[in-house]
């Protein structure tokens, strides 16, 4: 099979599953990846000869995708902050929001600060960190044993120092030390919320790092802002992402708390999405 037989067979098995430029979007990221191609390459070599051993991985790629699962899973990786991710099934595959979260967090952090991640999952928030602020301790829980391995290996290959724990923050009654930064982005979709999720999300994404239970959609924010109250140090910042839905019920929490300065951000799409708030 040469290239452009492959190109005319992916466009066709998915067409109507995914919109055309998605589906173009896939393509070139499918064929870079298991091909080496550039979309330069592509274009001008439509008559790039497939091997069969790669012809059967792209046609498995195919009989994924058709199944809606994330192609990040299919190909095992992702890119976040710029920097190389493995993912799995195990972790939650990093969101353009959490970004702005890590940006935040790193132009608010000082030389030799310490940090804490809170259900760290891939580890992208604590790895992003540790690559961009070079003097800071990191330190990242998550209660997913799987999770924590996925989060090691992410740390060993961007070449980064961080201590892993296998904690339930639920279940724990103080945090292992005393820190300038903690940060979390815990579970906050409510069951209720199921119906507006996709299926590449819904069908493949672990459930323990995205639900929480309707009617107690701020667990996760209450346990950890009261353990933050003991364990953060003076003029130190406790750093959530939130479900849009809840901004002025975490802001009241935290205020309630006596956190002092709280501030809620607006995400790259417009919606309420990331708080920080002082500990003084």
């Amino acid at each position: 099979m040469v290239l452009s037989e492959f190109k005319t067979q992916f466009e066709t098995a998915l067409k109507g599953t995914y919109p055309k430029t998605e589906v173009q979007s896939f393509y070139r990221i499918v064929i870079d990846h298991f091909l080496q191609l550039s979309r330069l390459d592509a274009v001008i070599n439509p008559h790039f000869e497939i091997s069969a051993d790669k012809e059967r991985q792209l046609n498995e790629c195919i009989e994924s995708l058709k199944t809606q699962k994330p192609i990040q899973y299919i190909l095992g990786s992702t890119e976040f902050y710029g920097l190389p991710f493995e993912v799995n099934s195990s972790v939650l595959i990093p969101r353009p929001e959490t970004v702005e979260l890590v940006e935040w967090i790193v132009k608010t952090l000082k030389e030799n600060d310490t940090v804490l991640d809170i259900g760290t999952g891939s580890g992208c928030i604590p790895v992003s960190i540790a690559k961009n602020a070079k003097t800071a301790k990191v330190t990242a829980i998550d209660i997913s044993k799987d999770a924590l391995n996925v989060a090691k290996k992410n740390a060993q290959q961007n070449k980064v120092d961080i201590e892993f724990m296998e904690l339930d923050i639920l279940t724990v009654k103080s945090l292992p030390e005393k820190y300038n930064i903690i940060c979390s982005n815990p579970p906050y979709v409510r069951h209720i919320e199921k119906e507006q999720m996709k299926p590449n999300v819904l069908e493949f994404e672990p459930h323990l790092a995205l639900f929480v239970e309707n009617d107690d959609a701020l667990i996760f924010y209450e346990k950890i802002a009261r353990l933050s109250t003991h364990s953060l140090l003076p003029n130190g910042f406790l750093f959530f992402e939130i479900n849009e839905a809840f901004g002025k019920d975490v802001i009241a929490l935290l205020e309630n708390l006596q956190f002092k300065n709280i501030e809620l951000k607006k995400d790259v799409f417009g919606v309420d999405r990331m708080i920080k708030a002082e500990w003084i």
